[in-house]
Protein backbone atom coordinates (compact mmCIF):
# COMPACT_ATOMS: atom_id res chain seq x y z
CA UNK A 1 0.00 0.00 0.00
CA UNK A 2 1.42 3.49 -0.85
CA UNK A 3 1.93 5.64 2.22
CA UNK A 4 1.41 9.37 2.50
CA UNK A 5 4.29 11.86 3.07
CA UNK A 6 4.78 11.73 6.74
CA UNK A 7 3.30 14.82 8.32
CA UNK A 8 7.03 16.43 9.53
CA UNK A 9 8.09 16.34 6.06
CA UNK A 10 4.93 18.52 4.74
CA UNK A 11 4.64 22.30 4.09
CA UNK A 12 1.45 22.23 5.11
CA UNK A 13 2.71 21.05 8.31
CA UNK A 14 6.13 22.50 9.04
CA UNK A 15 6.66 26.36 6.70
CA UNK A 16 5.61 29.21 8.52
CA UNK A 17 1.73 29.83 7.82
CA UNK A 18 2.01 33.30 6.58
CA UNK A 19 4.48 32.45 4.11
CA UNK A 20 2.50 29.22 2.75
CA UNK A 21 -0.76 31.47 2.35
CA UNK A 22 1.54 33.71 0.75
CA UNK A 23 2.61 30.95 -1.62
CA UNK A 24 -1.06 29.29 -2.09
CA UNK A 25 -3.03 32.54 -1.55
CA UNK A 26 -1.43 34.75 -4.49
CA UNK A 27 -1.81 32.33 -7.58
CA UNK A 28 -5.26 31.45 -6.33
CA UNK A 29 -6.28 34.56 -6.63
CA UNK A 30 -4.76 35.84 -9.55
CA UNK A 31 -6.58 32.58 -11.23
CA UNK A 32 -9.91 33.32 -9.42
CA UNK A 33 -9.46 37.35 -10.46
CA UNK A 34 -8.85 36.45 -14.03
CA UNK A 35 -12.02 34.22 -14.28
CA UNK A 36 -13.62 37.04 -13.17
CA UNK A 37 -11.86 39.12 -15.64
CA UNK A 38 -13.24 37.16 -18.50
CA UNK A 39 -16.44 39.16 -18.58
CA UNK A 40 -15.70 42.16 -17.48
CA UNK A 41 -13.05 42.60 -20.08
CA UNK A 42 -15.93 41.67 -22.84
CA UNK A 43 -18.29 44.36 -21.18
CA UNK A 44 -15.67 46.97 -21.41
CA UNK A 45 -14.82 46.01 -25.05
CA UNK A 46 -18.39 45.66 -25.77
CA UNK A 47 -19.61 49.15 -23.87
CA UNK A 48 -17.21 50.95 -26.14
CA UNK A 49 -18.16 48.86 -29.67
CA UNK A 50 -21.39 48.40 -29.09
CA UNK A 51 -23.06 50.46 -26.12
CA UNK A 52 -24.71 49.60 -23.04
CA UNK A 53 -27.36 47.44 -24.63
CA UNK A 54 -24.58 45.36 -25.94
CA UNK A 55 -23.54 45.32 -21.52
CA UNK A 56 -26.78 44.68 -21.10
CA UNK A 57 -27.02 42.06 -23.15
CA UNK A 58 -23.92 39.80 -21.22
CA UNK A 59 -25.86 40.97 -17.78
CA UNK A 60 -28.57 38.66 -18.73
CA UNK A 61 -26.69 36.07 -19.94
CA UNK A 62 -23.93 36.37 -16.94
CA UNK A 63 -25.95 34.07 -14.84
CA UNK A 64 -25.77 30.86 -16.71
CA UNK A 65 -21.72 31.18 -16.61
CA UNK A 66 -22.51 31.68 -13.18
CA UNK A 67 -24.27 28.08 -13.15
CA UNK A 68 -21.74 26.90 -14.59
CA UNK A 69 -18.58 28.01 -12.41
CA UNK A 70 -20.87 27.21 -9.63
CA UNK A 71 -21.12 23.47 -10.51
CA UNK A 72 -17.24 23.66 -11.36
CA UNK A 73 -16.51 25.05 -7.99
CA UNK A 74 -18.73 22.48 -5.95
CA UNK A 75 -17.08 19.44 -8.09
CA UNK A 76 -13.19 20.98 -7.68
CA UNK A 77 -13.66 22.86 -4.46
CA UNK A 78 -14.96 19.38 -2.96
CA UNK A 79 -12.46 17.62 -4.78
CA UNK A 80 -9.75 19.88 -3.41
CA UNK A 81 -10.87 19.84 0.08
CA UNK A 82 -11.46 16.08 -0.14
CA UNK A 83 -7.75 15.38 -1.52
CA UNK A 84 -6.20 18.26 1.62
CA UNK A 85 -8.25 15.82 4.40
CA UNK A 86 -7.31 12.57 3.29
CA UNK A 87 -3.80 13.85 2.54
CA UNK A 88 -3.50 15.12 6.04
CA UNK A 89 -5.17 11.30 7.19
CA UNK A 90 -2.61 9.60 5.62
CA UNK A 91 -5.15 8.10 3.14
CA UNK A 92 -3.54 8.66 -0.24
CA UNK A 93 -5.69 5.69 -1.92
CA UNK A 94 -9.08 7.69 -1.24
CA UNK A 95 -7.32 10.97 -2.55
CA UNK A 96 -6.72 9.57 -5.41
CA UNK A 97 -10.13 7.87 -6.47
CA UNK A 98 -11.50 11.22 -4.93
CA UNK A 99 -9.47 13.62 -7.58
CA UNK A 100 -10.07 10.93 -10.54
CA UNK A 101 -14.16 11.03 -9.98
CA UNK A 102 -14.00 14.99 -9.83
CA UNK A 103 -12.26 14.91 -13.52
CA UNK A 104 -14.78 12.74 -14.61
CA UNK A 105 -17.50 13.95 -12.76
CA UNK A 106 -17.19 17.51 -13.80
CA UNK A 107 -17.04 16.60 -17.50
CA UNK A 108 -20.00 14.48 -17.58
CA UNK A 109 -21.94 17.21 -15.42
CA UNK A 110 -20.46 20.67 -17.95
CA UNK A 111 -21.72 18.26 -21.51
CA UNK A 112 -24.90 17.88 -19.73
CA UNK A 113 -25.37 21.87 -18.77
CA UNK A 114 -24.34 22.43 -22.23
CA UNK A 115 -26.82 21.05 -24.33
CA UNK A 116 -29.34 22.44 -21.67
CA UNK A 117 -28.33 25.57 -21.88
CA UNK A 118 -28.65 25.73 -25.87
CA UNK A 119 -31.69 23.74 -26.27
CA UNK A 120 -33.59 26.36 -23.99
CA UNK A 121 -31.97 28.97 -24.68
CA UNK A 122 -34.17 31.69 -25.40
CA UNK A 123 -36.91 30.97 -22.17
CA UNK A 124 -33.41 30.76 -20.03
CA UNK A 125 -32.65 34.40 -21.47
CA UNK A 126 -36.22 35.63 -20.68
CA UNK A 127 -35.95 33.86 -16.86
CA UNK A 128 -32.51 35.96 -16.21
CA UNK A 129 -34.35 39.46 -17.09
CA UNK A 130 -34.15 39.94 -21.34
CA UNK A 131 -36.28 42.40 -22.55
CA UNK A 132 -37.17 42.39 -26.41
CA UNK A 133 -34.77 45.28 -26.87
CA UNK A 134 -31.55 43.01 -25.09
CA UNK A 135 -32.54 39.51 -26.46
CA UNK A 136 -31.25 40.12 -30.24
CA UNK A 137 -28.01 40.45 -27.95
CA UNK A 138 -28.03 37.68 -25.85
CA UNK A 139 -29.10 35.11 -28.02
CA UNK A 140 -26.00 36.12 -30.51
CA UNK A 141 -23.54 36.04 -26.96
CA UNK A 142 -25.37 32.80 -25.64
CA UNK A 143 -24.99 30.87 -27.94
CA UNK A 144 -21.65 31.46 -28.45
CA UNK A 145 -21.20 31.30 -24.50
CA UNK A 146 -23.12 28.17 -24.23
CA UNK A 147 -20.83 26.28 -26.53
CA UNK A 148 -17.21 27.35 -24.06
CA UNK A 149 -18.96 25.83 -20.76
CA UNK A 150 -17.23 22.17 -20.65
CA UNK A 151 -14.33 24.12 -21.37
CA UNK A 152 -14.61 26.72 -18.89
CA UNK A 153 -16.20 23.95 -16.32
CA UNK A 154 -13.45 21.37 -16.16
CA UNK A 155 -10.66 23.67 -16.32
CA UNK A 156 -11.75 25.18 -13.50
CA UNK A 157 -12.41 22.35 -11.29
CA UNK A 158 -9.05 20.65 -12.46
CA UNK A 159 -7.23 23.84 -11.32
CA UNK A 160 -8.80 24.05 -7.55
CA UNK A 161 -7.25 20.52 -7.49
CA UNK A 162 -3.68 21.60 -8.83
CA UNK A 163 -3.50 24.30 -6.11
CA UNK A 164 -4.77 21.35 -3.31
CA UNK A 165 -1.96 19.57 -5.26
CA UNK A 166 0.61 22.35 -4.09
CA UNK A 167 0.97 23.47 -7.69
CA UNK A 168 -0.79 26.81 -7.34
CA UNK A 169 1.45 28.61 -9.73
CA UNK A 170 0.71 26.34 -12.14
CA UNK A 171 -2.92 27.13 -11.69
CA UNK A 172 -2.14 30.64 -11.80
CA UNK A 173 -0.92 29.70 -15.12
CA UNK A 174 -3.20 28.26 -16.64
CA UNK A 175 -6.15 30.84 -16.14
CA UNK A 176 -3.87 33.59 -16.85
CA UNK A 177 -2.94 32.33 -20.47
CA UNK A 178 -6.28 31.90 -21.49
CA UNK A 179 -6.99 35.72 -20.25
CA UNK A 180 -4.43 37.20 -21.81
CA UNK A 181 -5.86 35.60 -25.30
CA UNK A 182 -8.75 37.01 -24.56
CA UNK A 183 -8.15 40.51 -24.05
CA UNK A 184 -6.05 40.46 -27.22
CA UNK A 185 -8.66 38.13 -29.64
CA UNK A 186 -11.56 41.05 -27.70
CA UNK A 187 -10.61 44.43 -29.86
CA UNK A 188 -9.18 42.75 -32.61
CA UNK A 189 -13.12 40.71 -33.54
CA UNK A 190 -14.88 43.19 -31.74
CA UNK A 191 -13.31 46.91 -33.81
CA UNK A 192 -11.22 45.11 -36.56
CA UNK A 193 -13.38 42.57 -37.65
CA UNK A 194 -16.44 44.50 -36.49
CA UNK A 195 -18.11 41.18 -35.01
CA UNK A 196 -19.70 43.37 -31.75
CA UNK A 197 -20.89 40.97 -29.30
CA UNK A 198 -20.45 37.89 -31.13
CA UNK A 199 -16.14 38.43 -31.35
CA UNK A 200 -16.27 39.22 -27.91
CA UNK A 201 -17.81 35.42 -27.28
CA UNK A 202 -15.68 34.08 -29.66
CA UNK A 203 -12.84 35.88 -28.03
CA UNK A 204 -13.77 34.13 -24.82
CA UNK A 205 -14.29 31.29 -25.77
CA UNK A 206 -10.80 30.74 -27.80
CA UNK A 207 -9.48 31.64 -24.24
CA UNK A 208 -11.45 28.79 -22.20
CA UNK A 209 -10.06 25.93 -24.50
CA UNK A 210 -6.42 27.30 -24.19
CA UNK A 211 -6.72 27.14 -20.21
CA UNK A 212 -9.15 23.54 -20.96
CA UNK A 213 -5.98 21.94 -22.65
CA UNK A 214 -3.05 23.35 -20.37
CA UNK A 215 -5.31 22.08 -17.22
CA UNK A 216 -5.92 18.62 -18.81
CA UNK A 217 -2.09 18.07 -19.31
CA UNK A 218 -1.42 18.18 -15.78
CA UNK A 219 -3.90 15.50 -14.41
CA UNK A 220 -1.18 12.93 -15.07
CA UNK A 221 1.48 14.72 -13.38
CA UNK A 222 -0.31 15.19 -9.63
CA UNK A 223 2.65 15.35 -6.92
CA UNK A 224 0.66 13.96 -4.14
CA UNK A 225 -0.98 11.06 -5.76
CA UNK A 226 -0.32 9.12 -9.02
CA UNK A 227 -3.58 9.00 -10.94
CA UNK A 228 -4.31 5.21 -12.43
CA UNK A 229 -7.85 4.37 -14.74
CA UNK A 230 -9.21 2.91 -11.56
CA UNK A 231 -9.59 6.20 -10.38
CA UNK A 232 -12.03 7.85 -13.03
CA UNK A 233 -14.64 5.00 -12.38
CA UNK A 234 -17.42 6.85 -10.40
CA UNK A 235 -17.78 5.71 -7.39
CA UNK A 236 -21.41 6.98 -5.31
CA UNK A 237 -19.55 7.92 -2.16
CA UNK A 238 -16.46 8.72 -3.16
CA UNK A 239 -18.95 11.59 -5.53
CA UNK A 240 -20.98 12.36 -2.58
CA UNK A 241 -18.49 13.27 -0.27
CA UNK A 242 -16.84 15.51 -3.23
CA UNK A 243 -20.69 17.52 -3.33
CA UNK A 244 -20.90 17.31 0.04
CA UNK A 245 -17.32 19.24 0.69
CA UNK A 246 -18.30 21.56 -2.07
CA UNK A 247 -21.66 22.24 -1.56
CA UNK A 248 -20.74 25.56 0.48
CA UNK A 249 -18.78 26.73 -3.19
CA UNK A 250 -22.19 25.67 -5.29
CA UNK A 251 -24.61 27.30 -3.16
CA UNK A 252 -22.48 30.38 -3.14
CA UNK A 253 -22.36 30.66 -6.86
CA UNK A 254 -25.31 28.87 -7.57
CA UNK A 255 -27.36 31.81 -5.06
CA UNK A 256 -25.77 34.51 -7.28
CA UNK A 257 -27.74 33.37 -10.13
CA UNK A 258 -30.87 32.99 -7.92
CA UNK A 259 -29.46 37.06 -6.98
CA UNK A 260 -29.05 38.13 -10.33
CA UNK A 261 -32.37 36.92 -12.18
CA UNK A 262 -34.13 37.88 -9.56
CA UNK A 263 -32.57 41.68 -9.98
CA UNK A 264 -32.80 41.81 -13.18
CA UNK A 265 -36.60 41.25 -13.44
CA UNK A 266 -37.47 43.34 -10.37
CA UNK A 267 -34.64 46.27 -11.78
CA UNK A 268 -36.88 46.04 -15.53
CA UNK A 269 -40.16 46.02 -13.42
CA UNK A 270 -39.75 49.19 -11.45
CA UNK A 271 -36.86 50.82 -13.54
CA UNK A 272 -39.56 50.96 -16.15
CA UNK A 273 -41.79 52.98 -14.00
CA UNK A 274 -39.18 55.23 -13.01
CA UNK A 275 -37.52 58.07 -14.87
CA UNK A 276 -34.33 55.35 -15.52
CA UNK A 277 -36.35 53.07 -17.70
CA UNK A 278 -36.12 48.98 -17.46
CA UNK A 279 -32.28 49.09 -19.41
CA UNK A 280 -30.55 51.58 -17.37
CA UNK A 281 -31.03 49.93 -14.09
CA UNK A 282 -30.36 46.26 -15.48
CA UNK A 283 -27.33 47.06 -17.29
CA UNK A 284 -25.73 49.35 -14.52
CA UNK A 285 -26.81 47.33 -11.76
CA UNK A 286 -25.51 44.29 -14.18
CA UNK A 287 -21.24 45.88 -14.07
CA UNK A 288 -21.83 46.73 -10.14
CA UNK A 289 -22.20 43.22 -9.94
CA UNK A 290 -19.75 42.28 -12.16
CA UNK A 291 -17.48 44.73 -10.07
CA UNK A 292 -18.13 43.27 -6.70
CA UNK A 293 -17.01 39.47 -8.57
CA UNK A 294 -13.77 40.56 -9.05
CA UNK A 295 -13.48 41.79 -5.18
CA UNK A 296 -15.10 38.47 -4.29
CA UNK A 297 -12.80 36.69 -6.42
CA UNK A 298 -9.65 38.18 -4.58
CA UNK A 299 -11.61 37.33 -1.23
CA UNK A 300 -11.93 33.94 -2.02
CA UNK A 301 -8.79 33.79 -3.73
CA UNK A 302 -7.40 34.21 -0.02
CA UNK A 303 -9.65 31.74 1.69
CA UNK A 304 -9.04 29.24 -0.72
CA UNK A 305 -5.58 29.43 -0.98
CA UNK A 306 -6.03 29.03 3.17
CA UNK A 307 -7.72 26.26 2.55
CA UNK A 308 -5.32 23.25 2.20
CA UNK A 309 -3.44 24.68 4.82
CA UNK A 310 -6.05 24.47 6.98
CA UNK A 311 -7.50 21.35 5.91
CA UNK A 312 -4.46 19.55 6.06
CA UNK A 313 -3.56 21.11 9.39
CA UNK A 314 -7.31 20.32 11.11
CA UNK A 315 -6.85 16.37 9.48
CA UNK A 316 -3.15 16.32 11.20
CA UNK A 317 -4.79 17.90 14.66
CA UNK A 318 -2.24 20.94 14.61
CA UNK A 319 -4.90 22.80 15.45
CA UNK A 320 -2.49 26.03 16.44
CA UNK A 321 -1.71 26.00 12.60
CA UNK A 322 -5.61 26.01 11.34
CA UNK A 323 -5.99 29.28 14.10
CA UNK A 324 -3.16 31.27 12.67
CA UNK A 325 -4.14 30.24 9.27
CA UNK A 326 -7.94 31.28 10.14
CA UNK A 327 -6.57 34.70 11.35
CA UNK A 328 -3.83 35.49 8.96
CA UNK A 329 -6.75 34.75 5.80
CA UNK A 330 -9.49 36.60 7.81
CA UNK A 331 -6.89 39.95 8.37
CA UNK A 332 -5.65 39.89 4.50
CA UNK A 333 -9.41 39.74 3.17
CA UNK A 334 -10.52 42.55 5.79
CA UNK A 335 -7.74 45.02 4.45
CA UNK A 336 -9.26 43.69 0.35
CA UNK A 337 -12.72 44.09 1.13
CA UNK A 338 -12.21 47.42 3.18
CA UNK A 339 -10.04 48.83 0.24
CA UNK A 340 -12.79 48.00 -2.09
CA UNK A 341 -14.96 49.86 -0.15
CA UNK A 342 -13.08 52.89 -0.23
CA UNK A 343 -13.18 52.74 -4.19
CA UNK A 344 -17.00 52.10 -4.27
CA UNK A 345 -17.70 54.96 -1.98
CA UNK A 346 -15.74 57.78 -3.21
CA UNK A 347 -14.83 56.85 -6.42
CA UNK A 348 -17.40 55.10 -8.13
CA UNK A 349 -17.21 56.83 -11.35
CA UNK A 350 -13.91 56.12 -12.21
CA UNK A 351 -15.03 52.49 -12.02
CA UNK A 352 -18.11 53.22 -14.36
CA UNK A 353 -15.76 55.70 -16.80
CA UNK A 354 -14.18 52.07 -17.94
CA UNK A 355 -17.24 50.68 -19.47
CA UNK A 356 -18.32 52.88 -21.94
CA UNK A 357 -18.83 56.70 -22.46
CA UNK A 358 -22.73 57.57 -21.37
CA UNK A 359 -23.92 60.03 -19.45
CA UNK A 360 -26.69 61.66 -17.76
CA UNK A 361 -29.32 59.03 -16.22
CA UNK A 362 -27.17 56.26 -16.80
CA UNK A 363 -23.84 57.73 -14.59
CA UNK A 364 -26.53 58.66 -12.14
CA UNK A 365 -27.79 55.50 -11.68
CA UNK A 366 -24.72 53.94 -11.95
CA UNK A 367 -23.18 55.92 -9.09
CA UNK A 368 -25.94 55.23 -6.53
CA UNK A 369 -25.99 51.78 -7.32
CA UNK A 370 -22.06 51.42 -6.33
CA UNK A 371 -22.45 53.36 -3.09
CA UNK A 372 -26.25 51.69 -1.72
CA UNK A 373 -25.57 48.38 -3.29
CA UNK A 374 -21.95 47.80 -2.16
CA UNK A 375 -22.45 49.79 1.46
CA UNK A 376 -21.26 46.81 3.16
CA UNK A 377 -19.06 45.50 1.54
CA UNK A 378 -16.52 45.16 4.09
CA UNK A 379 -18.25 42.26 5.71
CA UNK A 380 -17.95 40.79 2.68
CA UNK A 381 -14.54 39.47 3.43
CA UNK A 382 -15.19 38.07 6.86
CA UNK A 383 -18.23 36.21 5.35
CA UNK A 384 -16.37 34.63 2.48
CA UNK A 385 -12.90 33.23 5.06
CA UNK A 386 -15.70 32.11 7.56
CA UNK A 387 -17.65 29.99 4.70
CA UNK A 388 -14.33 28.26 3.27
CA UNK A 389 -13.26 27.51 6.75
CA UNK A 390 -16.07 25.59 7.61
CA UNK A 391 -15.98 23.93 4.45
CA UNK A 392 -11.89 23.10 5.06
CA UNK A 393 -12.44 21.72 8.39
CA UNK A 394 -14.96 19.18 6.96
CA UNK A 395 -17.97 21.22 8.22
CA UNK A 396 -19.79 21.43 4.35
CA UNK A 397 -23.35 21.95 6.34
CA UNK A 398 -22.29 25.26 8.38
CA UNK A 399 -20.97 26.63 5.35
CA UNK A 400 -23.66 25.43 3.05
CA UNK A 401 -26.21 26.98 5.77
CA UNK A 402 -23.79 30.30 5.91
CA UNK A 403 -23.64 30.51 1.58
CA UNK A 404 -27.37 29.72 1.60
CA UNK A 405 -27.95 32.51 4.29
CA UNK A 406 -26.70 35.99 2.71
CA UNK A 407 -28.07 35.05 -0.92
CA UNK A 408 -31.15 33.48 -0.60
CA UNK A 409 -32.70 33.94 2.97
CA UNK A 410 -31.66 37.29 3.67
CA UNK A 411 -31.44 38.73 0.13
CA UNK A 412 -34.66 37.29 -1.88
CA UNK A 413 -37.03 38.60 1.03
CA UNK A 414 -35.74 41.94 1.28
CA UNK A 415 -35.60 42.28 -2.56
CA UNK A 416 -39.37 41.24 -2.60
CA UNK A 417 -40.44 43.80 0.07
CA UNK A 418 -38.05 46.85 -0.15
CA UNK A 419 -39.12 47.59 -3.69
CA UNK A 420 -42.43 47.84 -2.45
CA UNK A 421 -41.62 51.00 -0.97
CA UNK A 422 -38.72 52.33 -2.24
CA UNK A 423 -39.04 51.70 -5.55
CA UNK A 424 -36.14 50.79 -7.84
CA UNK A 425 -33.70 52.01 -5.09
CA UNK A 426 -35.30 49.37 -2.75
CA UNK A 427 -33.22 46.84 -5.28
CA UNK A 428 -30.46 48.07 -4.82
CA UNK A 429 -30.87 48.50 -0.55
CA UNK A 430 -31.12 44.37 -0.51
CA UNK A 431 -27.64 44.48 -0.76
CA UNK A 432 -26.39 45.91 2.62
CA UNK A 433 -29.34 44.62 4.33
CA UNK A 434 -28.26 40.83 3.18
CA UNK A 435 -24.48 41.71 3.74
CA UNK A 436 -25.64 43.10 7.68
CA UNK A 437 -28.07 39.87 8.64
CA UNK A 438 -25.23 37.33 6.67
CA UNK A 439 -22.19 39.14 8.96
CA UNK A 440 -24.13 38.36 12.11
CA UNK A 441 -24.72 34.74 11.35
CA UNK A 442 -21.06 33.98 10.40
CA UNK A 443 -19.62 35.39 13.29
CA UNK A 444 -21.86 33.66 15.37
CA UNK A 445 -20.77 29.99 13.77
CA UNK A 446 -17.30 31.22 13.50
CA UNK A 447 -17.25 31.78 17.11
CA UNK A 448 -18.23 28.66 17.89
CA UNK A 449 -16.22 26.23 15.63
CA UNK A 450 -12.98 28.42 17.26
CA UNK A 451 -14.33 27.64 20.62
CA UNK A 452 -14.80 23.89 19.83
CA UNK A 453 -10.88 24.18 17.99
CA UNK A 454 -10.14 25.09 21.38
CA UNK A 455 -11.59 22.55 23.12
CA UNK A 456 -9.72 20.07 21.02
CA UNK A 457 -6.74 21.54 21.31
CA UNK A 458 -6.72 21.78 25.03
CA UNK A 459 -7.73 18.34 25.20
CA UNK A 460 -5.01 17.17 22.94
CA UNK A 461 -2.36 18.92 25.13
CA UNK A 462 -3.69 17.17 28.46
CA UNK A 463 -2.97 13.72 26.71
CA UNK A 464 0.40 14.98 25.70
CA UNK A 465 1.16 15.80 28.91
CA UNK A 466 -0.07 12.93 30.77
CA UNK A 467 1.97 10.61 27.98
CA UNK A 468 5.24 12.39 28.82
CA UNK A 469 4.62 11.94 32.65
Amino acid sequence: MENAVPEKQSPFATEPIGRLIVKFAVPSVIALLVNSLYNIVDQIFIGWGVGYLGNGATNVVFPITIIALALSMMIGNGGAAYLSLKLGEGEVDAARKGVGNAVTLVAVVSVVLTVVFLVWIDPILSLFGATEVLRPYALQYGGIIGIGLPFMMISAAINSMIRADGSPKYAMFSMVIGAVINVILDPVLIFIFDMGVEGAAIATVIGQVASFIISVVYVPRFKSIRLQAAAFRLGRRTCGNIVTFGLSSFITQFAITIVMALTNNLLAKYGASSIYGAEIPLTATGIVMKVNQIMIAILLGIATGAQPIIGFNYGAKNHERVKKALEIALIASEVVSIAAFLIFQFAPMSVVSLFGSEEGLYNTFAVMAFRIFLLLCPLTGFQTVAAVYLQAIGKPVKSAILSLARQILFFVPAALILPLYLGVTGVLWTGPVADGLAFILSLALLIYERNHLKKHAAHAANLQEKGGC
